[in-house]
């Protein structure tokens, strides 16, 4: 088996500096790392138990079957935050059949991103033997 010591999803923007505001600046995710130069460089962003890795270009949008799932510990915050900073709400937060509360934004590239907050009474929460 392969071992892996890392992850990371990667984006090529169409506009990698209106993605970094976009992340940076509205989303407020924090940077792991910076690296090469120019208007192309690349930039690496916590996602929690992952990271996110906007560098290069690309001609094309981004595609329906690309999603980032993030989850937040307050929705309605979350919710509130990113009007705050003029982020486009798609859906707003809204409890799933399933349990999840989840509200969906998209970057400026059209990724679709699921803001997910798992309330305290649902089995995802719960870990045999823990």
């Amino acid at each position: 088996m392969v071992h892996v010591l890392s992850s990371r999803t990667l984006l090529q923007p169409r506009d990698p500096e209106r993605s970094r505001r976009f992340y940076g600046e509205q989303l407020g995710l924090a940077v792991y790392r910076e690296f090469g130069t120019g208007p192309e460089r690349g930039t690496v962003y916590f996602l929690g138990g992952g990271f996110l890795e906007v560098s290069g270009r690309s001609q094309a949008g981004s595609s329906p079957a690309v999603r980032l799932w993030l989850q937040v510990a307050d929705a309605a915050a979350a919710h509130e935050e990113l009007l705050a900073k003029g982020v486009e709400i798609v859906r707003p937060p809204v409890k799933e059949p399933w349990g999840l509360v989840e509200m969906w934004i998209e970057d400026p590239d059209g990724t679709r991103i699921v803001l997910v907050e798992v309330p305290e009474d649902h089995p995802i929460r719960y870990r045999p033997g823990i």
